[in-house]
């Protein structure tokens, strides 16, 4: 093998990634972000609100 010394094997390059980003993967990367902040905005309200179920375990009354 070319590139080998002593039985060693070459060092990998890291693979190169593309640059270049389209309109489509800007414009999803964008909607993304706006769909997070609606589900953060959401979680906000949910949590202020308090516990939505109060029921909790139901006894069955027998002893």
């Amino acid at each position: 093998m070319p590139g080998c010394e002593n039985g060693k094997k070459p060092m990998q390059q890291p693979k190169k990634q593309a640059k270049g980003t389209d309109d489509e993967d800007k414009s999803f990367t964008q909607k993304q972000k706006e769909e997070q902040k609606e589900l953060e905005k959401l979680n906000v309200m949910a949590t202020g609100k308090g516990p939505l179920v109060t029921g909790g375990i139901k006894n069955s009354g027998k002893k």
